[in-house]
């Protein structure tokens, strides 16, 4: 097999182990906010020239996540293998959307790059994900006459 195929093999089976983990990870999410008694959160992200970051996070039309700490599953390049990690609820949420993109919009900071939000409903245990891709048009004419 060839180096190309070695990393499209690993990295198909990142990303499997990534969206598995996404799934368990959501649901701890949901389960710490319902336990908050938060009933939703708006993430805004925004990404260009190879840099994406989260710009905002915030609960309940503007009050705080509370700082808990919970279990999340992180997966290990390469070998598909998911690891338990404490971490806290806010960075678990960013964490979470981060997966997200990179699952749904990869490379999504790349270029001209994206931006949008998810918002999380914890009612529906359901995160949208409002998402803006931004690219550059360039129009070609020549003509001999």
């Amino acid at each position: 097999m060839s180096d190309v195929n070695d990393f499209a093999a690993l990295y198909r089976n990142h990303q499997k182990a990534t969206a598995e983990a996404n799934i368990i990870n959501k649901g701890a999410v949901f389960d710490a906010l319902a336990a908050a008694e938060i009933a939703s959160v708006l993430v805004e992200f925004d990404g260009e020239g190879d840099s994406g970051q989260i710009e905002y996070i915030c609960a309940d039309d503007s009050a705080e996540i509370p700082h808990i700490s919970i279990e999340m599953q992180q997966v290990a390049w390469g070998t598909g293998k998911r690891d338990s990690v404490q971490t806290t609820l806010r960075e678990a949420i960013e964490k979470l959307c981060y997966d997200f993109l990179d699952q749904e919009h990869g490379g999504w900071e790349n270029n001209d790059g994206a931006y949008g939000e998810f918002t999380f409903n914890v009612a529906e245990r359901e995160i949208d994900l409002d998402f803006n891709a931004r690219f550059s048009d360039s129009t070609h004419f020549s003509h001999s006459f």
